[in-house]
């Protein structure tokens, strides 16, 4: 169903007219996708539509200029251009609508998103990269509005990399020469959110390739666009944005979504302009349609005009496209309504093949647990109950699996004090199905390759017998250096990381031996560094986004938790994007200087690590194990730890942290602390001045919140020792009760505890800035003292008499 991306222009009527009857061909076929999903979704088959219509015209005439290699970042109405560049069929339509767990059905997601969320798939079954110059590439979309902007920048950064960067021209299965396109869309309304502008401003500013589509039909949803922008015009807002023959910026192009041949001329346009020239180009398409309203969840008469509703009948793209067509001889009326009959018999039956295709698998399990549960029921003296069961479950025609497995387990209830090979039976088929059935909706939220990062082994640094002690950014700084040299593809970004080599100069000097691209500054603007980074990971690139201060990671939350820790889990292992977020933090000054969020990152990360390195040269063996990898992570390095001392290893780049493996810094026999990052010393400190009141504490460094203790080394400390303490200078709540509940409920360790584990945190406020503000916020070596105390005087009072 592709369109012909032929565009010579000496192209005979005939074969033009061919193309234009294809074009039109999609543009109906789309239209009765949106038409009779609806419909699906109201009938109950599917939960929630929305869907492309209106917007097909436009779509077919970019199609026609994305070319293999290219990228797209849009939202969720591109249904006709999937279609037309031939990577959605009707049935792949229809099982996204239904959710279709089964990936060869529904390749962009497996049913993990709603329908209208594209992807093509960047991966091999091993998890090695495809070769992306040779297919048409999309990446994977998300709902949040405007969430796919940040991404859309990094796609096209990756293209001027390849271009001017000669360490990656040979990186040739992802780049020929920086060529590509990244192309965007999104709606006029969601123009109004604030990455919409930060990713439009760090574009202009980077001068890449990317070609972003706004969808103008009027309306956010049910809210007028006088609502939304200035003037009721994004592009007549955003002239200050345009190139001139002396400032660079924006090639800004309007054209009506109904016009056919004015949008593929502005599409081939822009195509060039940002190929050639590595020029962002906005195109405002303007004057389209949303014939349905906007979702399947509401009506779009409800809040539209007589007028406006008569204006969208006429205007609309297909209607207009079609009297083009009859007015240019393209075809008659006649053939136009036979092609349109044809379509809509096709699309039906397309719509009910992926139906069966979806159903059928849950026919066959709802036929072995009714068969199941009715041998148990004629094995039981609970026959009556089990059978009512059987009959409920036997009266669904559509079954869902959640109602085939709630009666197979609510069956055994009926049979706990009965034995039988029939319980027996039903209880190994539970067990299974859950086993089969639940990686559908639960796997590849991280790798599940071979060389996933918690397979690295650990390698430990080694010191020369006089090894020189040298400030720990050193450390950091040099194993840098040999990664930027030993790793073409490696780079980093992000405020002050260029010219000056960062604030803390961890990467000083690195800008002159590596360049301005590689080791680079970027404005202040967290969520589009942010952005950059995934779009570079996506095109096979190894790039380090900076967050200067761990604070200002809340500006980019929502791109890391959205979209970059669920590429891996929503594409069902088919794309990953291999970013290492870094940053620093803890134990600073002030309120804006000193946080420690790690228990909202731990909370909304889960498909990253969280990487809590205690020194710089812990933090160094972390990037070298994530770039060995391919995996995303954040590592927060200690902010008051660049100034200390550490022994200068002898093989930077080659030591590793190995990840989700904690380690015991100091054995005891009296307690264990648990603690991680800038804390740790204090806690070292602590347990030091313990030991001379006989309390012999063993410390063990977490080094990875996300993952933790893999191993359960913590469980095999408190079978020593009997007593826990876990130490934190998160908020009460926060990392400190992730860390417990993981002790306690994964690892089972209230087996061997004999005092009550206990934590010992930061107060809920933020430190103030006064050089005291982080006594008084956060644990100090005397609270850990008088905690350790009092857990030891309440197990032993004669030995531990009160402190105070």
């Amino acid at each position: 169903m592709n369109t012909n991306p032929q565009t010579d222009k000496n192209l005979s009527f005939d074969d033009f007219k061919a193309e234009v009857l294809n074009d039109y061909k999609i543009a109906v076929t789309s239209r009765e996708c949106s038409l009779l999903g609806r419909r699906e979704v109201l009938t109950g088959k599917a939960k929630f539509g929305i869907f492309g219509d209106g917007k097909e015209v436009p779509q077919l005439a970019w199609a026609k200029a994305f070319k293999n290699g290219d990228w797209r970042s849009g939202y969720y109405r591109d249904q006709t251009f999937m279609m037309a560049i031939g990577e959605l069929t009707v049935e792949q339509f229809f099982a996204g609508l239904y959710a279709h767990t089964d990936i060869d059905a529904d390749p962009m997601s497996a049913g993990r998103q709603m329908g209208g969320h594209f992807a093509t798939h960047s991966l091999n079954e091993d998890g090695s990269w495809k070769n992306l110059t040779e297919q048409k590439n999309s990446s994977a979309d998300i709902s949040p509005t405007a969430g796919q902007m940040p991404r859309l920048l990094g796609l096209a950064q990756a293209s001027k990399i390849f271009r001017n960067v000669k360490e990656v021209k040979d990186l040739t299965q992802f780049s020929i020469n920086g060529n590509e396109v990244a192309w965007g869309t999104i709606g006029n309304a969601s123009t109004s959110e604030g990455l919409f502008w930060e990713t439009i401003n760090a574009a202009g500013v980077l001068q890449v390739p990317m070609v972003i589509s706004i969808w103008d039909d009027e309306y956010g949803i049910s809210v007028h666009a006088k609502h939304q922008t200035t003037k009721e015009n994004i592009s007549e807002i955003l002239k200050g944005f345009q190139r001139t023959d002396t400032e660079n910026g924006y090639e800004i192009l309007r054209v009506n979504g109904w016009d056919y041949a004015a949008l593929i001329d502005t599409y081939q346009k822009a195509g060039t302009i940002a190929r050639d020239e590595h020029v962002p180009v906005l195109i405002h398409v303007q004057e389209l349609t949303q014939p349905q309203g906007h979702s399947t969840s509401g009506s779009h008469e409800r809040y539209k005009s007589e007028e406006r509703l008569q204006w969208e009948r006429e205007f609309d793209c297909n209607v207009k496209m079609r009297e083009w067509m009859i007015a240019n001889d393209m075809a008659s009326e006649e053939e136009l309504a036979a092609i349109e009959k044809d379509i809509k018999k096709e699309v039906r039956d397309g719509k009910k093949a992926a139906w069966q295709a979806f159903i059928a698998p849950q026919q066959k399990e709802q036929q072995e647990a009714i068969t199941l549960i009715g041998n148990l029921a004629e094995s039981s003296s609970n026959k009556n109950f089990i059978e009512k069961i059987k009959n409920d479950l036997s009266s669904e025609k559509e079954p869902l699996r959640r109602d085939i497995i709630a009666a197979a387990r609510k069956a055994l209830r009926y049979v706990i004090s009965e034995e039988s090979p029939e319980r027996r039976q039903l209880e190994d088929w539970i067990d299974n199905y859950f086993e089969i059935i639940q990686p559908k909706y639960a796997s590849h939220l991280y790798s599940e390759a071979e060389n996933k990062a918690t397979n690295i082994s650990e390698i430990k640094p080694t010191y020369a017998e006089n090894a020189e002690e040298v400030d720990g950014r050193v450390v950091l700084r040099d194993n840098f250096d040999h990664i930027f040299k030993n790793i073409p593809e490696a780079m980093v970004f992000g405020e002050d990381s260029g010219a000056i080599g960062d604030v803390n100069q961890g990467l000083e000097g690195l800008q002159e031996k590596h360049g301005q691209l590689r080791i680079a500054d970027t404005g202040i603007r967290e969520a589009t560094i942010l952005g950059q980074g995934i779009g570079l990971a996506m095109r096979g690139l190894r790039p380090i986004a900076e967050i200067q201060y761990l604070d200002y990671i809340l500006y980019c939350l929502q791109i890391m938790s959205d979209d970059l820790a669920t590429v891996r889990y929503r594409t069902v292992g088919k794309q990953k994007a291999p970013l290492i977020v870094r940053t620093r933090g803890h134990r600073l000054e002030g309120i804006w200087h000193s946080g420690s969020q790690m228990g909202g990152l731990i909370h909304l990360l889960r498909g990253m690590y969280l990487l809590v390195p205690r020194n710089m040269t812990k933090a160094a063996g972390f990037y070298n194990t994530l770039l060995e990898s391919d995996e995303p992570a954040v590592i927060v390095e200690c902010l008051n730890g660049y100034r200390l001392k550490e022994k200068m290893p002898k093989n930077l780049g080659q030591l590793r942290t190995p990840i989700g493996v904690v380690e015991t810094v100091k054995e005891g026999t009296d307690i264990t602390l648990v603690s991680y990052g800038s804390t740790l010393r204090i806690v070292e400190e602590a347990a030091k001045e313990l030991q001379q009141v006989g309390i012999d504490a063993e410390i063990i460094d977490v080094q990875s919140l996300l993952p933790l203790d893999l191993n359960h080394d913590i469980v095999k400390s408190l079978g020593k020792t009997n007593r826990l303490l876990v130490i934190d200078e998160d908020v009460p709540g926060g990392a400190s009760a992730y860390i417990l509940q993981h002790i306690l409920d994964e690892q089972n360790g209230y087996r061997h505890l004999d005092s009550k584990p206990q934590t010992l945190t930061a107060k809920p406020h933020r430190p103030a800035y006064g050089t005291d503000g982080d006594y008084f916020s956060k644990p100090s070596a005397e609270d850990i003292f008088e905690k350790v105390y009092a857990i030891m005087h309440e197990a032993n009072p004669s030995d531990y008499p009160r402190l105070r």
